[in-house]
């Protein structure tokens, strides 16, 4: 993991890193868009995690888990239920993510589902990088929603 001063980077860097000339970075300095830090000798520094926080968002889930949720309304759509299991895994798998697949069975919009409980826990517990609910190619019905959107 970096520390802060390697964070920290010089005005050339970050125009690099911004995709601007460093011209526009002390402009969006002087109207308050940007904020720099300054050495004792005046130089600028940024703060990469600050301007772009996606190069340090791998550090921050590293311990967290993809989780793919799978559900069908009734026992008689079991085989469908592994099909979307199949097919969250293999899609997981593909994009490269460390992963869990969660499955219920059973119908109703409500919270007494154990798969569902425990996705809902580990999201609110900050265990979940990223969740994968299944999506069937099919219409929606009124009323129907997906956990975590």
């Amino acid at each position: 993991m970096l520390s802060k001063m390697e964070k920290l980077v010089s005005i050339s860097e970050a125009a690099q890193a911004l995709g601007a000339s460093i011209t526009t970075l002390r402009r969006w300095e002087a109207s308050g868009k940007l904020a720099a830090e300054h050495t004792a000798g005046g130089h600028r520094r940024y703060d990469l995690a600050k301007l772009k926080p996606e190069m340090f968002r791998a550090e921050r889930e590293a311990g967290r888990r993809t989780v793919a949720y799978a559900r069908v309304s009734s026992y008689d759509q079991k085989d469908d239920l592994e099909r979307q299991k199949q097919v969250l895994a293999l899609h997981c798998a593909r994009q490269g993510w460390t992963f869990e697949v969660i499955a219920d069975l059973g119908s109703g919009m409500n919270y007494h589902k154990k798969g569902l409980k425990r996705l809902l826990d580990d999201k609110v517990e900050g265990r979940i990088g990223r969740p994968a609910p299944a999506r069937t190619g099919g219409p929606q019905r009124a009323g129907s929603w997906s956990p975590l959107r």
